[in-house]
């Protein structure tokens, strides 16, 4: 029988992981100009750090650890006879897969906070697991990348991750909106229109009204028992058009009377008036509809969707108050965002983006012409090696024809050919590979033409 892997997960090939590491690779040097330190969490922690901070549902998508050793010892046959599958779990297990980096942050962070210089700036890139349904686009484990700044109140920390957020895609060439709400906000029109107890249920709604339309939006709303007189109060707001500005300053007269919402209002005003003062995100807008996470984020909401392929949301995050409370630390205010690494991955495929990044990490290939040139070669592929480009020496005396068949399967760009030839005038040849071309010079020339071409 062949073998398989868990459902659920995936293999990488080389040519894959190229790609993604390019994501990657762009998404950390963006993290790291802005002055963000990376901070890795292990893939398991207790069971008591874990539970309980996702809800009944999350908790239950967690994946468990059996204990080593005998982990029946200590379980009476009588709790065995029961079959009673969470009493049990906990006994055979007291460590499970991360679900997040969230809380494992939140857990290092009190854990460390007597060496943390505040405000702490992280971020972090590493897989997570979850025991949830397979479907396209959802797996067991995937990555995330998150960036989270701590221990500061200031709305600088939320203009700083729009302008990570706006040059990460622009690296990529992905053209995105930025969608940006408030929770204060949120809860001013939950106020205003005398249903602050539903706001949950009206917030879920209203959510989906680019998905099902407000039609349906409304009748989900009186399903809810929201007042016929609350949503008639309601479809002036979510339904504002107009710029930023204007939505704001329509929003600033129909608030007046919650305070809680003026605040939401002024922190929005802020954060777009820096927006566009550095003029780096003018795709950038206030959304009322935004609502991810509510009962999570307490301020800015932020969440990032790609113009040209229609798929979720590629990056999401927010404001949140008290992210190491749970922990028994409390009043510790953050912000943060996470890039969506696999939606990311495939949205640059629809675009044809990854055209321009190579599917191989090998630039050069090396001919072998047999015993008596592979001094020669190995010469010349140290020479490049020393000049940090990457390339391979074929390792067997195969024919030409099956080598050079290999740099093409491999799209590796250009070949040395270093034959009696060559060696007998102290040359190389290389050939490019896309058009046939090529070019005689020394071994010591090598690099700078590599580098140039």
């Amino acid at each position: 029988m062949k073998p398989s892997i868990p459902k659920g997960t995936r293999d990488f090939s080389p040519g894959e992981l190229i790609k993604r590491n390019y994501i990657f690779d762009t998404i950390k040097s963006v993290f790291r100009l802005y002055g963000y330190q990376q901070l890795e969490t292990p893939a398991m922690e207790n069971l008591s750090t874990l539970l309980g901070k996702y809800g009944d549902e999350g908790d239950k998508l967690i994946f468990r650890i059996l204990n080593s050793g005998d982990f029946l010892s200590d379980v009476s046959d009588d709790d065995l006879l029961k079959r009673e599958t969470g009493r049990l779990s906990s006994q055979f297990c007291e460590r499970g897969l991360r679900y997040d980096l969230t809380v494992p942050f939140a857990r290092y962070v009190v854990q460390h906070r007597d060496e943390i210089v505040f405000p702490f700036k992280r971020y972090q890139i590493q897989p997570v697991w979850r025991a949830d349904r397979p479907q396209k686009g959802r797996y067991r484990e995937f990555y995330q990348c998150d960036v989270d700044v701590i221990g500061s109140d200031s709305l600088l920390n939320e203009f700083e991750l729009v302008s990570i957020i706006d040059d990460i895609f622009r690296q990529l060439q992905i053209s995105v909106i930025i969608k940006i709400n408030n929770r204060k906000i949120l809860s001013g029109i939950a106020e205003v229109i005398n249903e602050s107890a539903k706001i949950t249920d009206i917030t879920v709604a209203v959510d989906k009204l680019d998905k099902i339309g407000i039609d349906a939006v409304n009748e989900e709303l009186k399903s809810k028992g929201i007042t016929a007189e609350a949503i008639g109060k309601l479809q002036p707001i979510i339904q504002l058009k107009g710029t930023t500005s204007e939505k704001l300053a329509k929003l600033r007269d129909i608030l007046a009377g919650s305070e809680t919402g003026i605040k939401g209002i002024e922190e929005m005003q802020n954060l777009f008036n820096m927006i566009t003062d550095a003029g780096p995100a003018g795709n950038a807008e206030l959304d009322l509809t935004l609502a991810r996470g509510l009962n999570y984020y307490t301020g800015a909401i932020i969440e990032v969707k790609a113009k040209d392929v229609a798929i979720g949301s590629i990056c999401g995050g927010g404001r949140y108050d008290n992210l190491t409370g749970v922990f028994g630390m409390e009043g510790v205010s953050g912000v943060g965002v996470s890039f969506g690494a696999d939606r990311i991955y495939d949205v640059m495929s629809q675009l044809n983006l990854f055209d321009k990044t190579s599917e191989t990490s090998t630039r050069v290939l090396i001919l072998n012409f047999g015993p008596g040139e592979i001094s020669y070669a190995m010469k010349i592929r140290d020479i490049l090696i020393k000049n940090q480009i990457s390339c391979e020496l074929y390792p067997d005396g195969a024919r030409l024809k099956k080598q050079i068949s290999y740099a093409d399967a491999r799209k590796i760009p250009y070949i040395i050919i270093a034959g009696e030839e060559e060696i007998s005038a102290g040359m190389a040849t290389v050939k490019i590979m896309s058009s046939g071309e090529q070019v005689k010079m020394s071994p010591g020339e090598l690099p700078g033409y590599l580098r140039n071409i």
